[in-house]
């Protein structure tokens, strides 16, 4: 079972930016794929960046522009940049591990980190 402990969240204003932070209990570099998701209030949970093991990375278009997920030296660590944040980025960031096979995906979640945006 894969761990995930996501930080870095917190309050900003419209315009600010944030970097998430997300500890891996294992090598990032031994996992297919690493997910950035979120889930704002009254809202189902939706992926907003994803990096292959491969470094290839792709954004859902409302944030396309403003975030960047990397990684860094410490190869258990995956982050978030957020920058030009808008209130409409308020939610609950989660990051995801995924691991696949011949026959299925496994995806392990974070328990999540608060971001809110004010206007």
């Amino acid at each position: 079972q894969v761990q995930l402990v996501e930080s870095g969240g917190g309050l900003v204003q419209a315009g600010g930016s944030l970097r998430l932070s997300c500890a891996a209990s294992v090598r990032i570099s031994s996992l297919n794929a690493m997910e950035w998701h979120r889930q704002a209030p009254g809202t189902e949970r939706d992926l907003v960046a994803t990096r292959s093991a491969a470094g290839d990375t792709e954004y859902v278009d409302s944030v396309k522009g403003r975030f960047t997920i990397t990684s860094g030296d410490d190869e258990n660590m995956v982050f978030l940049q957020m920058d030009n944040l808008k209130p409409e980025d308020t939610a609950v960031y989660y990051c995801v591990a995924v691991s696949r096979t011949s026959r299925n995906t496994y995806k392990f979640w974070g328990q999540g980190t608060q971001v809110t945006v004010s206007s």
